[in-house]
């Protein structure tokens, strides 16, 4: 295929895998309050029906690099959302929460492939000065996932039953298969790297038990000295993957990286800032189910005003960081999520739906241009033969502080609200409104990070022109 076709289809294959990714996502997020009463166990300890996917995730994408370089872009990507599409169907008929929890490991594999793989192919197809404009276009369709995933699983739970929401993935997977066997490039690395083996095991070992440690202990089911030591073991594992990383010729995440400024900064400063956002689509069903006492497909229509704000900064986010600057627009971005997440600290039962519809598209607003101008300006001083491994970190980073926010927020939750029942209406919605003040600090704290920059980075992506 030659490159003005790639340029014209190509953003089309990516942008439908993650719809299928992203609509998964919000679905299962509004079905928790429903499957735990299916399968008997409380709300907060589906978490793991959440994070199990992923801390599948962050494990599973470092290898994703050298999987395209091996094997090619195009058949990995295939692959990938293959094994999401069988995974959706396991996880429908899945019979126990152990089941679905396993059938969540093997999808969180298949995004792992697919996501940072498309991502991959994107920024190896277009030039810089095109690739912020390319990213857009792909998250735009990718945002009718979370526009239509909350109310699509609200209706279906209520009018079904949860076990139907995963089969939604079926056709969209298919569509997504035949688009990348037309008009996927194959691109595959220079050369042939050998996998390392010694820092998969140690990086993987380590995020997985440091992951595991935080579910466990936000349910209070293990002593503060086995917690410190598990704490201790994990923190060493990934200590000792640093020590390897930094002699081994060919390592799963080359560290170097982080010596580039606007990628440090925005893989550092993207990670915490997604910690205290990580929480929120797990939290926000909660609050509006068993604090609100809202059904689930209202709960759902709730969710829809973030994505439609999210859709609507998409096309004047290219302008705004032209205007200002990443540097400024990080900075002061990161702030007003902070201030907006605090918001929800406020809502209770009584609060006019309005005033949450109006947070909801602050969030919605915000969010949008801070995922952008995160994830793009992460490779404006990245060569290109660097682009795979970069992709690679940046994804595994992103999908980690993701799981520590989920887990960092039912943590607090469950902290606060101690032995008491989660059917207690006034308890856990007290609990629920200290998580989010915690997450609003942990967001703002993040801008700290930004300030490094300089006025110019980004600009070889935000204006066309080298920095």
């Amino acid at each position: 295929m030659n490159t003005s076709a790639a340029k014209s289809y190509l953003p089309w294959v990516v942008a439908t895998a993650l719809f299928m990714e992203q609509l998964d996502s919000t679905i299962v997020n509004t079905a928790i309050p429903s499957m735990a009463a299916s399968l008997q166990v409380t709300p907060l300890s589906l978490k793991a029906v959440v994070t199990s996917y992923i801390l599948s995730l962050a494990v599973s994408i470092p290898i994703s690099g050298w999987m395209a370089d091996r094997f090619g872009t195009r058949r990995v990507f295939m692959s990938a959302v293959a094994i999401f599409t069988v995974a959706s169907v396991l996880c429908g008929l899945s019979v126990n929460s152990p089941m679905l929890v396993a059938a969540r490991l093997l999808q969180g594999l298949g995004a792992a492939m697919m996501m940072p793989v498309g991502r991959l192919t994107i920024v190896r197809t277009f030039p810089k000065s095109e690739l912020l404009a390319a990213m857009n276009f792909v998250i735009i369709p990718a945002l009718i996932g979370p526009l239509l995933g909350p109310t699509i699983g609200g209706l279906i739970v209520h009018w079904l039953t949860w076990r139907d929401i995963f089969f939604v993935n079926v056709p969209v997977g298919v569509v997504a298969i035949v688009l990348a066997h037309r008009y996927m490039p194959d691109y595959r690395g220079d050369g042939t790297r050998p996998l390392d083996l010694v820092g998969l095991v140690l990086f993987g070992t380590g995020v997985a038990l440091l992951s595991w440690l935080l579910e466990i202990f936000g349910e209070h089911r293990i002593d503060i000295t086995s917690a410190s030591v598990l704490l201790f073991i994990a923190c060493s594992l990934l200590a000792a993957y640093v020590w390897h990383a930094r002699d081994a010729a060919f390592p799963l995440l080359r560290l170097a990286l982080f010596k580039i400024r606007t990628f440090r900064v925005s893989v550092v400063g993207g990670f915490i800032t997604r910690i205290g956002v990580g929480g929120l689509p797990f939290l926000l069903p909660l609050l509006y189910q068993l604090g609100l006492g809202l059904p689930a497909w209202q709960s759902g229509l709730l969710m829809m005003p973030s994505a439609a704000a999210a859709m609507g900064m998409k096309f004047i986010s290219v302008r705004v960081l032209g205007r200002f600057g990443y540097r400024q627009v990080l900075t002061i971005n990161t702030v007003l999520i902070g201030l907006t997440i605090s918001l929800y600290s406020f809502v209770q039962q009584g609060t006019p739906l309005y005033m949450i519809v109006m947070i909801s598209l602050c969030l919605g607003f915000f969010n949008s241009l801070q995922f952008s101008a995160m994830n793009s300006i992460a490779y404006a001083d990245v060569d290109s033969a660097d682009s795979s491994m970069a992709s690679t970190m940046a994804s595994s980073m992103q999908q980690l502080s993701m799981s520590f926010g989920l887990a960092t927020g039912s943590l607090v939750t469950g902290w606060f609200l101690g032995d008491l029942p989660q059917s207690n209406r006034l308890a856990l919605t007290g609990a629920l409104h200290h998580a989010f003040l915690t997450l609003a600090v942990l967001t703002i704290l993040s801008s700290l990070t930004f300030w490094s920059l300089r006025q110019e980075d980004g600009e070889s992506i935000s204006k066309g022109s080298p920095a």
